[in-house]
């Protein structure tokens, strides 16, 4: 964890180019390391998300490397949770675009959700048919000593 104390000029252009952040003088930063911790996600994770502009490190080291606040663990935390329904990662921004518009329409969200659980849906009927061809063929395979094998012999014709 490294504290670093902003100028109120740095502070301000911060919370007016954010919105979100906070404008307080004095934040506490997390290196990726621990912020990845903190949202309970791999650090190759929490670089990907701030490469693609999920989250942005709210500054950085004087070596260079990303830091990450409070604010910016609560959108990783955002983002593990939507990515867990399998949203997209262009979902997952409109999403965040959501979550901190304070103007925001439910409907909006209600409708991004009700897409998501139609893919779901569809996901279900098509593992469904593999799973039940499958199962066809591992019944068809006498699965003994003997080379022929028709789960192999499907394999090899698709």
């Amino acid at each position: 964890m490294v504290k670093i104390v902003a100028n109120a000029h740095q502070a301000a252009l911060e919370a007016a180019s954010e919105g979100a952040r906070k404008a307080a003088s004095e934040r506490t930063f997390f290196n990726i390391g621990k912020a990845a911790k903190a949202s309970e996600l791999p650090v190759k994770t929490v670089r990907y998300y701030a490469d693609v502009g999920l989250v942005e490190p709210a500054a950085r080291s004087k070596a260079g490397y990303r830091l990450y606040d409070e604010i910016d663990i609560e959108r990783l935390r955002f983002i593990k949770s939507a990515r867990s329904f399998d949203f997209s990662v262009d979902d997952c921004r409109e999403l965040l675009g959501f979550y901190q518009n304070d103007q925001r329409s439910s409907r909006d969200v209600k409708q991004m959700a009700l897409k998501r659980l139609t893919e779901i849906d569809q996901k279900m009927r098509e593992l469904e048919k593999l799973r039940q061809e499958l199962a066809r063929l591992a019944h068809a395979c006498p699965g003994d000593e003997h080379p022929g094998c028709p789960i192999l012999g499907s394999f090899a014709r698709s």
